[in-house]
C-alpha cells in the first residue's frame, strides 16, 4: 500500500497542493516551506490516532488563521473556510481489496490521475490499478463554537446524501506511521495512546492486563503513614477538629493516597526504564542520549513492519543526533521494512539513499501554493558525476531557496569570503551569503554556468550568476535563466582584487604569508613588488582560499568597490522589505 498523489487546501501554510509521491521519497526544501506539514496533512487523512482528539484541529491549522465565514456564494450564503486533505491509496493488498470494496476507484498509473473509464473490459485493457480515495474535512463550527474534522471515503461525498466516515479502524487497516522526529522519541516506550510500544501492542493484538491490579494495589497504598514522618500526626488532629463539627457516622479520618489515579494517568506516567553504562543504575528511556533514543526507534519500528506488512513509514529528519553512518542505515532499514517511506531531510547522507526520480523539491509561492519539482540533468551532467559529487558540489544547493553559480572555485570561495568579512564590518549594508539564504555552487567553469543555473532555476530556486568578464552570446544566455547576473570586466577574479584594493592591505597579508618555495625563489625580495608577488601567489592557489583569504582581513575600505556593491545588491534583493504601520512621518 502507498500514497500515490495527496492534495492539500487551505491548511497551515499551504494554501493549495498537488503532490504525486513515488514508492520512496525524500522530501526537501528551504526551511519553512511545508514539508512538516505535508506530512501533518497526510497524518490528519490517514492517522488512526489523529481522530482520537476532542478536535484534531485548531485555529492555527487555518490557512492564515483565517477560519470564520466570509465571503458568498452565488446563492447568496456565506461561505466556510475547510481544511480539506484528499489523499490516493493504491497498492491495496487483497485483504485490503476485500476490506474497502464498495469503495474501491481506479488508477491509471501512465496519466497519474484517477481513471475515467467505467467499463470494465475497458479497465482490464488500460493502466489502471485498484484504488481509495479518503478525504479529511476539518472546519469551525459556531454553533458549538469548537472545531471539527472527520475523514470520509471521498467517493461518497458526492454520490451519497450523507458521506460515509473512514473510520478509525479503517484507518487502522491501511497502517499509516508518522514519526515527528525527536517529539516521538519522548513518548516511544510510554503506553500513551498512540505511541510505538503502544502500536506494537496493539498489532500483537496484547490487551495489557496490569491496570485493575495496580490500581487496586495503588487504593490500598497509605502514603506517609509511619509516625516518625509527621504527617499521619497531623492528619489525625484534623481528624479530631472535624469531629467536633461533624456527625461520627461520616466518617472522616483523612489520609494520603494515590487512588485517584486512572487508566489515562496511568498510561501517562508508566515508561521504560533502561540501565545507564555498565552499572546497576535504571534512568527513564527519555533520559538517555538522542541518539541512543533514535537508535531505539529504529528498533522498535523493525518490530512494527515485522507484525504489520503493507505498512506506510512517514519520518522527519532522521540524521537528528545520529552519525551518517547510522542515517544511512536507518534510511535502508525502513526501505526494506515497508512498502513506502516518505522522509524530510537535510542530510546529504540521507538524500543520497534516494535516486533522483525519488528526491521530491518542494517549493512554496508567495500566494501559498506548494510546487513540486523533479531533479532534471543537463546533458553535460551525467548521473555518474552528480552522484560522485553529490554531497561536495549538489546538495547545499538542492537544499537552499537561493542559489549563486560561480565560475570557479575562487569566485565561489572568494565572494563569500567577502560578504562575510563586510557584514562582520558593517551589518546594516551587508550580509553574509549564508544569512541571506544563499548556497553557492561552484559551476567548474564558465560553460557550465548556464546549465547548473537552469538546473536549479526549474526546481524554483532564486538563481544568480558570478562570474568574470563573457562575450555577448554568453551573457544573454546567463541572464536568460538567472535573476542577476553579477559579471565583472577582468579577465580574472585575481586581476579584480588586486586593481582594486590598497597597497597597504596587500603588504600587511604578505607579510604573513609563509611563502611556498617556487615563489620565494623567483621573488625573493617580495616587499619591493607585492603586487607581482601576490599575483603569482593567487594564480598558484587558486580553489585553495588564497585570494578569500586575503579579502578576509581587508577592511570595507580595502574591498573592491565591485565586490561591495554585489554584496549590496544580493542583501537588497534577498531581503524582505518591512513596512512599518508607524513609518509614517511625524508632525513637529
Amino acid at each position: 500500500m502507498k500514497i500515490s498523489h495527496l492534495s492539500i487546501e487551505n491548511f497551515r501554510g499551504i494554501r493549495a497542493a498537488s503532490v504525486l509521491l513515488p514508492d520512496h521519497a525524500v522530501l526537501i526544501g528551504d526551511n519553512n516551506v511545508g514539508k512538516s506539514t505535508l506530512l501533518e496533512a497526510l497524518d490528519l487523512v490517514m492517522g488512526p490516532d489523529r481522530l482520537s482528539r476532542q478536535s484534531p484541529i485548531d485555529e492555527h491549522d487555518f490557512h492564515l488563521g483565517q477560519y470564520l465565514a466570509g465571503g458568498a456564494r452565488p446563492d447568496g450564503s456565506e461561505t466556510t473556510p475547510r481544511i480539506i486533505v484528499e489523499a490516493t491509496v493504491t497498492g491495496l493488498s487483497e485483504e485490503q481489496q476485500i476490506h474497502f470494496r464498495d469503495y474501491i476507484e481506479w488508477w491509471d498509473v501512465l496519466k497519474h490521475a484517477m481513471s475515467d473509464v467505467s467499463d470494465p473490459a475497458e479497465l482490464d485493457l488500460s493502466a489502471t490499478i485498484p484504488a481509495l480515495r479518503v478525504t479529511f474535512i476539518g472546519s469551525y463550527n459556531p454553533q458549538e463554537d469548537d472545531f471539527e474534522g472527520k475523514t470520509y471515503y471521498t467517493r461518497t461525498i458526492d454520490e451519497n446524501e450523507k458521506p460515509e466516515h473512514f473510520t478509525k479502524s479503517d484507518k487502522q487497516k491501511c497502517g499509516f506511521l508518522y514519526l515527528r522526529s525527536l517529539r516521538t522519541g519522548a513518548r516511544a516506550l510510554s503506553l500513551e495512546r498512540g505511541s510505538l510500544l503502544d502500536i506494537i501492542l496493539r498489532l500483537k493484538e496484547i490487551r495489557p492486563k496490569m491496570w485493575e491490579t495496580t490500581l487496586s494495589e495503588l487504593s490500598n497504598f497509605d502514603v506517609a503513614s509511619a509516625p516518625e514522618l509527621g504527617i499521619s500526626g497531623v492528619l489525625s488532629s484534623i481528624d479530631r477538629a472535624l469531629k467536633k463539627y461533624v456527625p461520627r457516622e461520616w466518617g472522616i479520618q483523612p489520609h494520603l493516597r494515590v487512588s485517584a489515579l486512572t487508566r489515562r494517568h496511568l498510561r501517562e506516567v508508566i515508561t521504560a526504564f533502561i540501565d545507564t553504562g555498565t552499572g546497576s543504575y535504571s534512568a527513564p528511556y527519555f533520559r538517555q542520549g538522542t541518539g541512543t533514543i533514535n537508535l531505539l526507534l529504529l528498533a522498535m519500528l523493525s518490530q512494527i513492519a515485522e507484525d504489520k506488512q503493507n505498512v506506510i513509514f512517514a519520518m522527519e529528519e532522521p540524521e537528528t543526533a545520529i552519525p551518517p553512518y547510522a542515517q544511512k542505515r536507518i534510511v535502508h532499514e525502513l526501505r526494506k521494512l515497508s512498502a513506502q517511506t516518505l522522509f524530510t531531510s537535510h542530510s546529504p547522507y540521507v538524500l543520497e539513499e534516494f535516486a533522483i526520480e525519488e528526491t521530491v523539491v518542494l517549493s512554496r509561492s508567495s500566494t501559498g501554493k506548494m510546487l513540486q519539482s523533479t531533479v532534471t540533468l543537463p546533458e553535460s551532467i551525467k548521473l555518474k558525476r552528480y552522484r560522485q559529487q553529490f554531497r561536495t558540489r549538489f546538495c547545499e544547493s538542492l537544499l537552499a531557496r537561493r542559489v549563486l553559480v560561480a565560475e570557479g572555485a575562487t569566485e565561489a570561495t572568494a565572494l563569500s569570503s567577502a560578504a562575510r568579512r563586510l557584514s562582520e564590518l558593517n551589518p546594516q549594508s551587508y550580509s553574509s551569503l549564508e544569512a541571506l539564504g544563499i548556497s553557492v555552487l561552484d559551476a567548474g567553469s564558465e560553460t557550465q554556468i548556464v546549465d547548473l543555473a537552469r538546473l536549479y532555476a526549474k526546481l524554483d530556486k532564486e538563481v544568480f550568476a558570478f562570474c568574470d568578464k563573457q562575450s555577448d552570446d554568453s551573457k544573454t544566455a546567463i541572464e536568460a535563466v538567472v535573476k542577476t547576473l553579477f559579471m565583472h570586466d577582468e579577465t580574472g577574479m585575481e586581476n579584480l582584487v588586486l586593481k582594486n584594493t590598497s597597497q597597504s592591505a596587500l603588504k600587511r597579508f604578505a607579510s604573513g604569508l609563509d611563502w611556498p618555495p617556487h615563489i620565494k625563489a623567483k621573488h625573493p625580495n617580495w616587499k619591493d613588488d607585492p603586487l607581482a608577488a601576490l599575483a603569482e601567489f593567487f594564480g598558484s592557489a587558486k580553489g585553495n582560499w588564497g585570494l578569500a583569504d586575503y579579502l578576509a582581513q581587508c577592511s570595507e575600505t580595502e574591498m573592491p568597490q565591485w565586490i561591495r556593491d554585489v554584496c549590496t545588491s544580493l542583501k537588497q534583493s534577498c531581503e524582505p522589505v518591512i513596512s512599518s504601520p508607524h513609518s509614517e512621518k511625524i508632525p513637529k
